[in-house]
């Protein structure tokens, strides 16, 4: 592909139309055979538009900035809530879209075509709300739901420790029952939005070792004992703050333990399946941006006296992009459907899905950034920051390590 110097248009990527209003668009014969609405029902497809409309308009023009001066964008997302995207798939009750796992995941790859650490955040955000309206009592989903659901207050989800992170079952934080409260003791690493979100669902220990001594309590800032560590610098992701949170003595009412003693392990993985999707759908939209970019940079630039674009070599690799992402979205689409219905499938098709999806899309815009050459190494060009912000969805919400595990336990159980 290209490194040479010469003339580009820089930030080509926000010229009029912006990304986001052209991705439903045939552009060329190519952006047809990976149109994200194929196969989807008209009410689908109105509420994809919205997003990418929202995406296009209110995300894409400030990605840029939220990434290089580490803004989390607050107001932003309160406008997306505004939307319905604030609690997707919690009940209308408490202020929840109430739609399915298969729409939620048309929405947050729209969204993540405009900014995928802020729409990774905001995946983040919904599984918090969904955990609380799927095994809270009513007084604690009334209580938390609503607000989560407007995104006048945010959360954050606290499982990984810094001595357990796949071996999430061996957690050390405790809660030592002391009356009508639990006093926690420990620390969580690598919280999304750690220090300046409202609402905590932590996994603690209140049993015996191993996933049935797990506990699940809300808590919320401002709580005596809860603190958190400094902001961390990262690679991508760098519009969601960050932070380790920190229990001492930290005082918690037994009335924020979502469901009973013992159940925390089981609410979290269940919390994870739909992470999963939500996960590889934001890497989704962020690898139909790439190929977009790059389809855009192969016609534009010109070398050895033709544009890119008439090179054979190059169009192979942007036909083998192309062909990764519709199969990519595919997979992520069928283990949605599979977890709305309650399949028995469905955690091992989750797994699947985001073991598959992330590593496809982050290698399709790995390549879209090596077919700009050095233009891609510039922050003036998009490319680059949606290579930095879906590596790290080859780690998180389970490593793809972990997603093997999971699938060959599934098979050899047979």
């Amino acid at each position: 592909s290209d490194s040479g110097s010469g003339p580009a248009p820089a930030m080509a990527w926000r010229r009029v139309p912006p990304l986001g209003a052209r991705l439903l668009l045939p552009r060329r014969g190519i952006a047809s055979c990976i149109d994200p609405s194929a196969g989807l029902t008209e009410e689908q497809k109105e509420f994809q538009k919205v997003a990418l409309d929202f995406a296009a308009k209110e995300m894409a023009p400030h990605m840029a900035e939220w990434d290089e001066k580490e803004i989390f964008p607050v107001e932003t997302m309160r406008k997306a809530a505004q939307l319905g995207f604030g609690g997707i798939y919690v009940k209308p009750d408490v202020g929840g879209s109430g739609l399915s796992r298969l729409d939620t995941s048309i929405i947050f790859e729209a969204l993540s075509t405009g900014c995928t650490s802020t729409t990774a955040y905001m995946s983040i955000h919904n599984m918090c709300v969904w955990m609380i309206d799927t095994f809270g009592n009513e007084e604690q989903r009334r209580r938390f739901c609503p607000s989560l659901c407007s995104m006048e207050k945010f959360a954050s989800y606290c499982l990984t420790e810094p001595g357990s992170g796949s071996d999430a079952a061996s957690l050390l934080t405790s809660a030592q029952r002391k009356g009508d409260t639990y006093i926690l003791n420990g620390s969580k690493a690598f919280i999304s939005g750690g220090g300046d979100t409202d609402v905590y669902v932590v996994m603690c220990r209140t049993g015996g070792p191993g996933p049935k001594g797990i506990s699940c309590l809300v808590l919320e800032k401002g709580m005596p004992g809860l603190s958190f560590g400094k902001k961390e610098k990262k690679v991508g992701w760098n519009s969601q703050p960050t932070r380790a949170v920190i229990l001492e003595d930290c005082v918690v009412p037994v009335g924020n333990r979502l469901g009973a003693e013992g159940q925390g392990f089981s609410i979290a993985m269940k919390g994870l399946n739909g992470g999963r999707i939500n996960i590889a759908s934001c890497s989704l939209g962020a690898a139909h941006a790439s190929v977009l970019l790059a389809q855009e940079h192969l016609t534009v630039r010109k070398q050895f006296g033709e544009a890119l674009a008439n090179n054979q070599y190059l169009q192979f690799k942007l036909a083998e992009m192309a062909t990764r992402l519709v199969a990519a979205r595919l997979m992520v689409r069928n283990a949605a459907r599979a977890l709305q219905e309650g399949r028995e499938d469905a955690a091992v098709l989750c797994s699947m899905a985001k073991l598959f999806a992330t590593d496809e899309c982050f290698a399709i815009c790995n390549q879209a950034l090596q077919m700009h050459g050095g233009y891609g190494y510039l922050k003036d060009y998009a490319v680059q920051q949606f290579v930095r912000d879906i590596r790290v969805h080859q780690i998180l919400e389970g490593t793809n390590e972990v997603m093997r595990m999971i699938v060959a336990r599934n098979l050899l159980q047979c």
